[in-house]
């Protein structure tokens, strides 16, 4: 055996091992406790030339103004993204009003003093808590996570051979992010018989351990959406996960479309390249 042969053949196998060590893994997983997996949700930015739906984005937003910022930051985007290519579709003047509806710390000023103004489009979103132990101590021990990544960082393992579906590039699913929110939203219900549970602490069936000090934070109503969609918790947690995307990634829609067009400039590269050794090696003989 040759040593470039010796070299795929432990390729192979170490990825067929990793496989299955991933498959075994996550097996044990499922059989170590009773969290179900968050039900998977057709969204439109999903796949290679999925985009947003500003009307979804709009209606995320005004859950989030009106129920999550209360406790959750959005520290990492500014008030100039609303407006933005790609975003919710807010007009500049509509992202400078919704600015100027927070009020922002700045300073010092002359006397040395700090101060509050009203928020510019260049501001980015004021964290609801001055910090972590004042956010500790008006919720009950638990720390209110910033919102401006969630949709990113939070995920769930779907095991082999499904994860490497979610990798290629005309099957990719990489919205595990939006479904764990839209799962978390909506999986409040009453704790099975027998279950004991702590003070403060609140039964969610998608919740790892399905304990979580954050009462449900979305009812029937509670949002009027100016489109007129109905009001249910289902579409609440919809919208929000949408617009928590969107934050997590708001030049989404602009990064696939330049990955496609380096994928047709590759190809057609490619084709001048065979081309121009065809003739190359033509002339040569």
């Amino acid at each position: 055996m040759t040593l470039n042969r010796a070299f795929l053949t432990l390729t192979i196998s170490a990825a067929l091992t990793a496989s299955f060590v991933s498959f075994a893994a996550a097996a044990d997983e499922g059989g170590g406790h009773d969290t179900p997996q968050p039900p998977r949700q057709k969204w439109s930015f999903a796949g290679g030339f999925g985009k947003y739906d500003r009307a979804q984005l709009q209606r995320g937003f005004k859950v989030y103004r009106e129920v999550c910022q209360n406790c959750h930051g959005m520290t990492l985007l500014s008030f100039r993204n609303l407006a933005e290519p790609g975003g919710p579709g807010f007009s500049p003047a509509q992202a400078a009003a919704v600015a100027a509806e927070y009020k922002i710390k700045d300073g010092p000023n002359d006397a040395g003093d700090m101060f509050e103004r009203p928020g510019r489009p260049a501001d980015r979103f004021p964290a609801p808590f001055p910090n972590e132990n004042a956010a500790r101590a008006a919720n009950g021990g638990a720390y209110p996570p910033d919102m401006s990544v969630m949709a990113k960082a939070r995920t769930y393992e779907r095991g082999f051979p499904w994860f490497v579906f979610d990798a290629l590039p005309f099957t990719q699913y990489q919205e595990h992010g939006p479904d764990y929110i839209h799962a978390l939203m909506t999986g409040y219900a009453q704790a099975p018989a027998g279950m004991t549970m702590p003070a403060g602490m609140n039964y969610n069936k998608y919740f790892p351990g399905h304990l979580i000090g954050m009462p449900q934070p979305l009812q029937e109503g509670q949002v009027t959406y100016d489109d007129g969609t109905k009001g249910t918790i289902d579409q609440y947690g919809r919208d929000v996960s949408a617009f928590l995307m969107w934050a997590a990634e708001p030049h989404m829609e602009a990064r696939k479309r330049i990955g496609f067009q380096v994928m047709i400039f590759l190809i057609v590269f490619a084709g001048l390249v065979y081309f121009t050794k065809k003739k190359v090696w033509s002339s040569a003989h």
